[in-house]
């Protein structure tokens, strides 16, 4: 059952259950959010890209943008609601920003989601939490679809399997044309070679089960690399950094 407490704070925090598959459609909030999964995962979409949220990372989405927020498993969404932005970087603030959850910050949510914490504590606790929010720079993964419908054709298809390995060429008897006609369709629609927009999508689709702690070897495997290290090295070139390191610098099972 979800709930909003202290209605009289200046942070407003709110815990939401989130059983597999509940999705909040699209909406935006008078107040700045910071979206964060206190259990589980968090998939938000906003402005036109996909955030994957371990319990190590929160999104602050800023007040009045769209956004919509999917639970593939059970997930506890806590959401903070601000009427101001934070002090440090003040520039970050103006756009959706992913934001680092170290143990701290995680305890002083929980702290500040005491109803009973007097006015006082409850000041101190709110500065504290300003001061400790950052913003994370990081790459998001993002593969926009080509609007040709033969090009869309392969982009779906890949989109429902990200491990299918086939060749443009074969792409192309596949959809009628020829390798070359979707090399260019791909490029000209999306600003990208195929190539690499395959990787952004097999990337994309290893980001909730790396969040969710699946093992590397099996992630790798399931989005059509053979080994973990071509999977790594892939990672690091469209992000730079490796996977651990994107969900908060904590290690993944290799195995």
């Amino acid at each position: 059952m979800s709930r909003i407490g202290q209605v009289n704070a200046l942070v407003l925090i709110g815990t939401f259950p989130m059983p597999s598959g509940t999705r909040f459609n699209r909406h935006s909030h008078r107040l700045h959010q910071l979206a964060w999964a206190s259990s589980g995962t968090l998939t938000v979409d906003a402005d036109a890209q996909r955030w994957v949220l371990p319990t190590t990372r929160a999104l602050w989405i800023p007040s009045g943008v769209q956004h919509e927020v999917v639970s593939a498993g059970h997930t506890t969404m806590t959401s903070l609601y601000l009427p101001t932005v934070p002090r440090t970087a003040p520039k970050s603030w103006a756009h959706v920003q992913p934001v680092q959850v170290p143990r701290l910050l995680a305890e002083l949510i929980g702290y500040l989601d005491d109803v009973d914490l007097g006015t006082e504590r409850r000041g101190r606790g709110e500065a504290l939490l300003l001061d400790l929010l950052q913003p994370v720079a990081v790459t998001t993964l993002h593969a926009p679809l080509p609007a040709d419908p033969r090009a869309r054709e392969v982009a779906q298809t890949l989109l429902d399997d990200p491990a299918c390995g086939l060749s443009l060429d074969a792409w192309g008897r596949r959809v009628g044309t020829s390798g070359r006609t979707l090399a260019r369709l791909f490029l000209s629609a999306t600003g990208i070679p195929f190539g690499r927009w395959r990787t952004l999508v097999r990337l994309q689709a290893a980001l909730f089960p790396l969040a969710s702690g699946e093992p590397l070897n099996r992630v790798s495997r399931a989005v059509g690399y053979e080994t973990v290290s071509a999977f790594v090295a892939a990672f690091r070139r469209e992000t730079g950094t490796t996977p651990g390191a994107y969900f908060g610098s904590r290690e993944l099972p290799p195995d």
